[in-house]
């Protein structure tokens, strides 16, 4: 489950962000910061979003999954972020113009690529339950969106 392995360091509500590449390098660097990546996270990231983007609509709440190649992490990890404002991110699968305005990411570090399908799939079932998404929108600590993950993984 992934509230088991939520590190609070990694947990952060009302992030002050103007675009997606702000995302990446806020984020992205508290897991460089806390030992999760290596140095060369960031551009990774940004790189791999602009190929494959990871943004979703789900049922209007925009939320972005993005990762990189294992190559520029150290150990498993996953970051989660409550944007203040919304910023634009490119919708996965969609064609080049679609856009989704994102207010919560789930930036994960990804050691095990046969894994990262399971921790996706994870996510997913959290970010389906719209009432879910509205408690961890409006948390305002690391400690509540912690404990909304644990309460809907636990009832599923």
């Amino acid at each position: 489950m992934i509230w088991e392995e939520l590190n609070p360091a990694l947990v952060f509500t009302d992030v002050d962000v103007s675009s997606s590449d702000d995302v990446m390098n806020q984020i992205g660097g508290a897991l460089i910061r806390e030992g999760y990546t290596k140095e060369s996270y960031i551009q990774a990231l940004i790189e791999r979003e602009n190929e494959f983007p990871t943004g979703l609509d789900v049922d209007g709440y925009g939320v972005a999954i993005p990762h990189t190649n294992v190559a520029h992490v150290n150990k498993a990890g996953t970051a989660i972020a409550v944007l203040r404002n919304p910023v634009t991110f490119h919708v996965m699968g969609g064609d080049d113009d679609e856009t989704v305005k994102v207010s919560l990411v789930f930036m994960l570090a990804v050691v095990d690529p046969d894994k990262h399908i399971e921790e996706l799939q994870q996510i997913l079932a959290i970010i389906q339950d719209t009432a879910v998404l509205e408690k961890l929108k409006h948390a305002t600590s690391a400690e509540e969106i912690i404990t909304t993950i644990a309460e809907k993984e636990k009832a599923s």
